[in-house]
């Protein structure tokens, strides 16, 4: 999140000394996924609702520069500034060589998986945001960010998964409960609804805190990575997880 008391120091130091200490390890990675909780864009048209972000389109290319290479725009802020705030953070993603996920011109779009393809290693990232959103309302067939339910997402991952078995599939998620340190019984029901479906892994976000993580049917699931670059000063919100996930080729499946 790059706005309120982020904005401040980025105003004072840079862009780029927020992200330098994490340079070496995100350039040493061949994909980089961030959940971006804010819009980028320079249209000012805030939503009805408590608290409200944007950042600055100039940033970005220091964000691609320290090794990003995606953004999860499927979360309760990328939609601050309205429809075409969003649509112009897509644009400025785009144009900084980011690529973004979990956006499109309706929902199909919007929910489509991101692929990811290197030395015949193939992944497929799935991003949905799984509550309410403030302010905004849902259009099925407007630009827009993901909402898929977990029983939707849960029949997209079968699909994708009968024609392309050769793929690992990764489902992230905005959900659960802000500030709490366990997660609920409906983030750890959907997320076995999830894995159960074909889902290899499961990255969580939007509590705020860190909370449990867990190998289910030998899946990893993070509820909640908890705040990364973020403004709250709170002892259990100033910390974050980084997960690294590694992969190898997938062998076909003969029938």
């Amino acid at each position: 999140m790059l706005d309120r008391g982020v904005r401040k120091i980025i105003e004072r130091v840079g862009i780029d000394s927020v992200f330098s200490g994490v340079k070496p390890l995100f350039q040493s990675c061949d994909a980089v996924v961030i959940n971006l909780e804010n819009p980028v864009t320079k249209r000012v048209s805030p939503l009805n609702k408590k608290y409200v972000f944007r950042a600055e389109p100039e940033w970005l290319p220091a964000l691609r520069k320290h090794g990003i290479t995606h953004a999860a725009m499927a979360n309760n802020h990328t939609i601050d500034q309205g429809r075409e705030g969003i649509a112009d953070t897509y644009r400025n993603l785009r144009k900084s060589n980011i690529i973004p996920i979990g956006y499109g011109n309706n929902q199909q779009g919007a929910c489509k998986p991101s692929l990811v393809e290197k030395n015949g290693v193939k992944v497929a990232l799935f991003n949905s945001f799984l509550l309410r959103v403030e302010g905004w309302e849902f259009l099925e067939n407007e630009k827009g960010i993901c909402q898929a339910s977990a029983e939707q997402l849960s029949n997209s991952i079968k699909t994708f998964k009968k024609t392309n078995p050769n793929y690992w599939v990764v489902a992230i998620l905005h959900w659960g409960e802000e500030y709490q340190k366990e997660p609920s019984k409906r983030q750890r029901k959907e997320a076995y609804l999830l894995v159960d479906s074909g889902a290899d892994a499961i990255i969580g976000h939007h509590p705020h805190v860190i909370q449990d993580k867990e190998i289910y049917k030998g899946k990893p699931i993070f509820y909640s990575l908890g705040n990364f670059v973020f403004d709250q000063k709170e002892s259990d919100r100033s910390s974050g997880l980084v997960v690294s996930l590694s992969f190898s080729i997938l062998p076909m499946c003969l029938e």
